[in-house]
């Protein structure tokens, strides 16, 4: 049976999604860097808002024909009131024709850019197209909602129209015609060779030479009737889906709220956490976020309490990655799970706790995890980060970037969280 499936939904007024989705095709690499400048300017509650994108106009002109200069041609120009055919057009002043139209005008200003809206989706996807968690693996096959794969096993008898493999069909065809007319073969030739030896004899009595004649006629009659192609000819490409490998990952997300992390600084921090909430929501589905705010003593909080709860104190870093180990090995033991902690504080701590803070991610933390990422949101060189250059250098799966105006904040997240080129771990 043939399906026919029609989209009846509307595109919108003036609008046209075919040709919208060419355009951004074509012109992904200049929408994707418009992206990236444009959120530069823009708050993090405004991140998932559409925006206006600016083109310069030369990115995206077309090549067009035109008629060279000279030469005898008729034209139509519509809503023309004024002229008649045979009179005489005066050349424009300056001594040029009608401009090439991306110039400056006689006034001064210049051509616009092509400027156009993206969704909140389409700016998401452009913004986050090229990042992704760092070392990320595969581990396991989920029973409640597993990812699939389509490969090809071979042919089937029936299937969608679609799916028809026209060589396999002729040749199973042919198969079948061959067995099935062979024995009509074999003595329609042999009754033809005879007939052809009894119409030599001139003895040969005429009833005989009628009744193979009839003989032939019927052989050739059966195999008239085996069919080119029937529809047990058919085969179709069969296609199975396999379950593959989910990764399930655990992003640890550490906040210092002490108190000397004052009201910019905490801003800083919290923006940069809602992108990377927004971002891991987004791209995958078998995350688990474990929220951790510290000051003297660390705790482990709802969403809405790590974005917007008010209380503060000293500062004992250490407290927050003891905590996270002790999750660990609670929740997230197993090769099963790839974990990841980002960091982010003012550095400011406890000389002989930013040291305790080195031996944590150098001896349990870093051995479990897949990626470390800390974020300073102060310009200042504090012993923690002094602590923490030590741990990076020995460590490849430990970053640390600074972070003091919310102009950095997308650069620096972007930098921390790039797609590995293929083939790297």
């Amino acid at each position: 049976m043939l399906h026919q499936v029609i989209d009846r939904r509307l595109s919108g007024k003036n609008k046209s999604i075919g040709n919208r989705e060419r355009f951004l095709r074509r012109y992904r690499d200049q929408i994707r860097d418009a992206v990236r400048k444009a959120v530069g300017d823009r708050s993090i509650r405004d991140i998932e808002e559409g925006t206006d994108i600016t083109l310069p106009k030369r990115d995206v002109s077309e090549p067009t024909f035109n008629h060279g200069p000279g030469g005898t041609r008729e034209m139509v120009h519509p809503g023309n009131r004024e002229y008649l055919k045979g009179d005489r057009i005066a050349r424009p002043e300056g001594g040029g024709g009608g401009g090439s139209g991306n110039g400056a005008s006689p006034d001064g200003t210049g051509e616009d850019d092509f400027v156009f809206r993206i969704t909140r989706e389409e700016f998401m996807n452009y913004f986050f197209d090229d990042l992704a968690l760092p070392r990320l693996i595969r581990t396991q096959l989920l029973a409640d909602a597993p990812e699939w794969k389509t490969r090809r096993a071979g042919f089937v008898s029936e299937g969608n129209p679609t799916s028809l493999h026209v060589v396999r069909s002729m040749r199973v065809a042919l198969g079948r015609r061959i067995a099935m007319g062979g024995d009509a073969r074999v003595e329609l030739r042999k009754a033809e060779e005879h007939l052809a030896l009894l119409e030599k004899r001139p003895d040969t009595p005429p009833a005989e030479l009628a009744a193979l004649k009839a003989e032939i006629e019927e052989l050739r009659a059966r195999l008239k009737r085996v069919p080119f192609l029937d529809p047990f000819d058919l085969r179709y490409r069969n296609r199975v889906r396999e379950p593959l490998p989910t990764s399930k990952a655990a992003m640890f997300c550490l906040m210092d709220v002490s108190g000397s992390m004052d009201e910019a600084r905490k801003d800083l921090a919290k923006r940069f956490f809602i992108l990377l909430y927004l971002f891991l929501t987004r791209h995958y589905q078998q995350t688990d976020v474990i929220f951790i705010r510290h000051h003297t003593q660390a705790a482990e909080v709802t969403e809405d309490e790590f974005f917007h709860a008010t209380e503060s104190g000293g500062t004992v870093v250490s407290s927050a990655l003891t905590l996270m180990h002790e999750i660990i090995r609670e929740r997230y033991m197993g090769s099963e799970w790839n974990i990841y902690g980002a960091q982010a504080s003012d550095g400011d701590n406890w000389q002989q706790d930013s040291s305790k803070c080195r031996e944590l991610l150098d001896s349990k933390l870093l051995p479990l995890c897949r990626y470390f990422a800390y974020v300073q949101v102060a310009d200042e060189d504090q012993n923690l980060w002094e602590e923490y250059t030590r741990v990076r250098d020995a460590n490849v799966h430990f970053a640390m970037q600074k972070i003091v105006t919310p102009a950095q904040i997308f650069p620096v997240f972007r930098d921390l969280f790039k797609k590995a080129p293929a083939g790297t771990v």
